[in-house]
Formats: structure tokens, sequence, C-alpha cells
């Protein structure tokens, strides 16, 4: 499986971004990388599905730094969709948005309809479990990609913006959790 270091449609749209992310650029830049890279190696997908993983995962965690905000899968669906509305794509409106709506969901999304949601989902929690969950994905490749796309403080960051809503809310899980 191959490592693709520079995907253009993720440099265009993560580098209007840059500004807004600030410091955390490299780490949620590598993150989508990383993610991108799983999604690929669980699925075999034709340009069009590719594209769509693309643009869902350039926009997939962005309401956290677009609204400063733990609640921020609405924002980061509404970011998607202004993108395809005005890339004349706006017919992928629905999938790209259960594919970040529903990409921390416990359960796996069983659409026959969209199939890479579950996907999506899958791609995510092999990066978010840090290479734990991998989903059958041979270790090297995820040790590969990891390395190729280091974490540079992405998961540290991640618990620090979310340590408030646990800090106000021990016992609820945070609202970008579906069952």
């Amino acid at each position: 499986m191959a490592i693709e270091e520079n995907i253009p449609l993720l440099e265009e749209i993560l580098g209007g971004w840059k500004a807004a992310l600030g410091e955390d650029y490299l780490g949620y830049r590598n993150h989508v990388y990383r993610m991108v890279h799983f999604c690929l190696a669980l699925r075999v997908c034709g340009a069009e599905e590719k594209q769509k993983i693309l643009v869902a995962a350039a926009f997939h965690d962005l309401g956290i730094w677009s609204d400063h905000t733990v609640d921020y899968l609405p924002p980061s669906i509404a970011l998607a969709k202004a993108y395809l509305l005005e890339h004349d794509l706006a017919s992928w409106s629905e999938e790209i948005a259960l594919m970040i709506d529903e990409h921390h969901k416990l359960r796996p999304s069983r659409n026959p309809r969209y199939p890479l949601v579950e996907v999506f989902r899958r791609g995510d929690l092999v990066d978010f479990s840090l290479g734990t969950v991998k989903w059958g994905l041979p270790g090297a490749y995820v040790a590969r990609v990891k390395a190729t796309f280091p974490n540079a403080g992405f998961h540290k960051r991640l618990l620090q913006l979310a340590g408030s809503w646990f800090a106000e809310h021990p016992l609820s899980p945070p609202p970008f959790v579906k069952w």
C-alpha cells in the first residue's frame, strides 16, 4: 500500500485553515492524512469515493477550531456542506454529513446506501486509538503511516480541548460520541 505524502485536494482545503488552526495545523493535517490512508487501505475506492473521503476528512474535526467547541460535529458538517455547494458537489452533502456525524459512533454503521460512513468511522478509529485498533490492517502499514505523518501533539491537544467538557460533565459522554 502506497503512502501519498502530498495530496493536492487536502493541501488546498487544509491550507485555507492554516491560520485558524495555528499551532495545531501540523497535528491536524497529519491526523487527516493518517486517517485518509487508513480509510483507503480499508476499502479499494474509485476516484469519486476517494474524493469523498478526502473532503470529509479535511472537514471532519474543523468545527473544534472554527467554532471553539467540543460540540464540533454540526459546525464541521456546515463547513463541509458549504465547500460542497461552492464546488458543485451538493449531491454528496447527505453522505459527507453522515461520514462526519458518525465518525465517533460506537456501533458500526450499517447503511447500505453509504458504505463510506463505516469505512470513515473505522479509519478515524485506527488513528484515534493510536493504531491499537487496526480493523485487519497490517501493523507494519499502520506504523509506516504513523512514521510518515507524526502525531505532532494532535492527541494531546484533543485531550486539552475536551478537558473542560469532562470537568463539567464527568458522567456524560461528550457530544461528538454517538451510540
